[in-house]
């Protein structure tokens, strides 16, 4: 792959390239240096020779200096860019740093001057690749239902204008691209013109760009544009939704035009950017060297996985446009949950840090505050305000167990019920409904998910030691739970209790190897669920031992509601249930328990995988303490860089899961 052949050449001292920089940003921003670095270049100050490149910030106001060092000692430049999926916010506003970079040594890609590296691989590369241009396919389908762009600080929940509007893209007054085109205010207007006369009666709306709309850099329009029929919008719209109701769309150079085309658009371009010359576009003023005619998705590939340098922040690496799109979506996703705000309800005061770290990131949340227009959020099946969003702890989970107050790395917010509660929809069966359908590209990452899962030995808790000796025979786990769960209490059916199910296993499997482990929580003296006769029912009693390879060992699971049964399933176990946990349902699982009639999709493994390890819940980085995809928990479980309390909070636990038990005793 591309970033691995740039790692090794950032690790070979033999291959690096000599790069003189001349603006301070280069050395200011670490990880511009480190990607340099990764990317093989070798970041000096001083005086270059010809052997060596300048790098200049596309054309920036002090590249000038640059290129003045690189005339007067003959030496090639290397033009650096933000690439065009580049953060949440632009760099003035949020201060965060690219995800990737445009590295060009014939010119700027938005300069027609010139052949960019960009336009010679648009015009000249094969662009045949089925591989590759399948990649592109499942890359901009990603990118259209996540609602990326290059700043990705948009609301897709913004009430959408109503259909028939033509857009129209204002961009930053001096824009590089702009006078790159040889634009100007004149040539604003022209485009305003163009698109009412050229759809009489329609309205037009014109978008302004993030950093105008914040007031960090003026556009080319502004108040006295608007009339009866000219309106400005800058709320953040994602520009995907803006698309779905727009009959045309007129840029100048902008890269909500590159984005327009996988829309489906063909967009009205009054500029000469990159994209414009391919047959995707309507050229106004067409740049006659660019003669190819291309498809969109061979002028993505070029554009977005052959050009670009993209960077992996969780691992601090090189890595492939897919895994940008994992970190932005999540990151994305996070600002959009967030930013307005949380007030939280029923957070014991441990779990208030970690909530604080997953929803506090954008606005801090409040802890049990009147409604004042914030969201209300509360835990679990407590009690909360109407309406409020609840939240449970995820699939992958940690390296030890919540009740012993380790932080969780996942969370999930369910705006309809909760999963464990089948007496309602929830947010997760909707997911899995909707998961019915895969494409390809989510079909392969779920099954991704799943091979690093079996290949790691992961599990929720990630604890216990290696297996005993265990009998030969059809071996049949029986997961033990806490009896007084919620997951029991709303999900189980006739069989509520951990000595019914042992009997209930034994009587239907009278031959069988029944291996039965007790819940961590009920072993570790925290919660409720002993079963003293326990060997009286089970072959083998195992307890404190590795729940993946446990798994490995036996042939099936047989439970009342336990996750443990979704484990089993991501390793090909046959798994019967006797409640109503949120995999069964689907086609399966063998269901003996009453599976609300609701769940009638067709649903693969792959489908459910994807509904709960990538699209439920939200993964926080314990390294970074960003949000991030499911592939970098994974990564973080399987290395242990997981934090674990200390012995004050050991005791601690103790003390909260014997209140708790007794709690649930005096309310029944």
């Amino acid at each position: 792959m591309i970033a691995e052949r740039q790692d090794q050449n950032a690790a070979d001292p033999e291959m690096r390239r000599r790069l003189f920089a001349f603006n301070g940003g280069f050395f200011f921003q670490k990880r511009l240096r480190r990607m340099l670095s990764l990317a093989g270049y070798d970041l000096r100050l001083g005086r270059p020779t010809p052997d060596d490149l300048v790098a200049l910030w596309g054309q920036s106001p002090t590249a000038w200096r640059g290129q003045a060092m690189a005339e007067k000692y003959g030496t090639e430049r290397l033009y650096v860019e933000d690439a065009f999926l580049r953060s949440l916010f632009p760099g003035r506003t949020g201060k965060q740093p690219p995800m990737g970079l445009f590295l060009d040594r014939s010119g700027p890609h938005f300069d027609p001057a010139q052949p960019s590296d960009l336009e010679q691989l648009l015009a000249t590369a094969p662009l045949d690749d089925t591989a590759l241009l399948n990649r592109s396919r499942a890359a901009i389908a990603r990118i259209r239902e996540a609602h990326l762009t290059k700043y990705c600080a948009v609301d897709p929940s913004l009430p959408h204008p109503d259909p028939g509007y033509v857009l129209v893209i204002d961009q930053t007054r001096g824009d590089a691209s702009v006078t790159a085109s040889g634009a100007d205010d004149a040539a604003f207007r022209e485009m305003l013109v163009f698109a009412q006369e050229e759809h009489p009666g329609c309205r037009v709306l014109i978008k302004t760009h993030p950093e105008t709309a914040q007031g960090h850099r003026p556009g080319y329009f502004g108040p006295g544009d608007e009339s009866d029929r000219v309106k400005l919008i800058d709320a953040p719209y994602s520009p995907w939704a803006l698309f779905e109701g727009a009959v045309g769309v007129y840029t100048m150079s902008s890269q909500v035009g590159f984005e327009a085309i996988f829309a489906g658009h063909k967009p009205r371009v009054f500029g000469q950017p990159f994209y414009a010359g391919w047959g995707l576009t309507d050229d106004e003023r067409p740049v006659p060297r660019r003669q190819r005619i291309l498809t969109r998705a061979q002028l993505f590939a070029a554009a977005m996985i052959l050009y670009p340098l993209w960077y992996d922040p969780s691992r601090n690496r090189l890595c492939e446009i897919e895994t940008v799109i994992d970190h932005l979506d999540a990151e994305a996703r996070a600002w959009r949950e967030d930013h307005r705000g949380w007030n939280a309800h029923g957070m014991r005061l441990w779990k208030r840090r970690h909530i604080q770290r997953f929803f506090g990131h954008h606005t801090p949340v409040t802890f049990g505050k009147p409604p004042s227009g914030r969201r209300e959020m509360v835990w679990g099946q407590k009690d909360g305000p109407e309406g409020a969003v609840r939240v449970e702890d995820g699939f992958l989970r940690s390296r030890g167990l919540g009740a012993e107050l380790v932080p969780p790395l996942s969370l999930a917010l369910d705006d309809l019920g909760i999963y464990y509660a089948p007496s309602c929809p929830s947010r997760l069966e909707a997911l899995i409904t909707a998961r019915a359908e895969l494409r390809p590209d989510q079909s392969l990452r779920a099954q991704k998910v799943m091979k690093t899962i079996r290949h790691l030995g992961l599990s929720k808790y990630n604890i216990g030691t290696s297996l005993p000796a265990l009998p030969e025979g059809r071996r049949i786990l029986v997961p033990g739970q806490v009896e007084d769960d919620a997951s029991i209490l709303l999900g189980a059916g006739d069989i509520r209790t951990n000595a019914a199910l042992l009997q209930e296993v034994r009587a239907a499997n009278p031959d069988a190897v029944i291996l039965y482990k007790p819940h961590p929580d009920v072993s570790a003296g925290l919660r409720s669920g002993a079963v003293p006769d326990a060997a009286a029912l089970a072959d083998v009693i195992v307890e404190n031992v590795d729940m993946a390879a446990l798994l490995d060992a036996v042939e099936e699971v047989w439970t009342m509601t336990s996750g443990t049964g979704f484990e089993a399933l991501l390793r090909g176990r046959r798994v019967v249930t006797y409640g109503a946990p949120f995999y069964a349902g689907w086609g399966l699982t063998e269901d003996r328990g009453p599976v609300p009639l609701r769940r009638s999709a067709d649903v693969s493994l792959h489908g459910l995988v994807h509904a709960a390890l990538i699209d439920y819940p939200r993964y926080l980085d314990p390294v970074t303490g960003r949000p991030c995809p499911v592939e970098t928990a994974l990564d973080r479980l399987a290395r242990g860089d997981i934090p674990h309390p200390g012995l004050a909070n050991r005791l601690l636990s103790k003390i909260q899961g014997a209140f708790a038990s007794y709690a649930t005793l005096w309310r029944r």
